[in-house]
């Protein structure tokens, strides 16, 4: 196993990937349920010091603005 990461890193960084990958290619209160949902599932295989970490990523991303092809598809479908 050498140059593997241990199995909860692992975990750690596929659900920052799921985070970014959600801030991309959702609307802002999906995205916002989406992030709720990992954070629920992996405060029970994270370490406390990573899933601290992870929840300050997400809350971070919260605070971002939506990207503009986002944004755009969401006016669509209000009008």
């Amino acid at each position: 196993m050498q140059g593997e990461l241990p199995l909860n890193e692992q975990i750690y960084q596929a659900c920052k990937e799921l985070i970014d990958d959600a801030k991309n290619g959702c609307a802002d209160l999906v995205f916002k349920e989406i992030c709720l949902e990992i954070l629920s599932r992996a405060s029970h295989v994270l370490t406390r010091q990573q899933f601290k970490k992870l929840a300050s990523y997400a809350a971070q991303r919260m605070r971002e603005e939506m990207p503009f092809e986002v944004r755009e598809h969401e006016l669509a479908w209000n009008r």
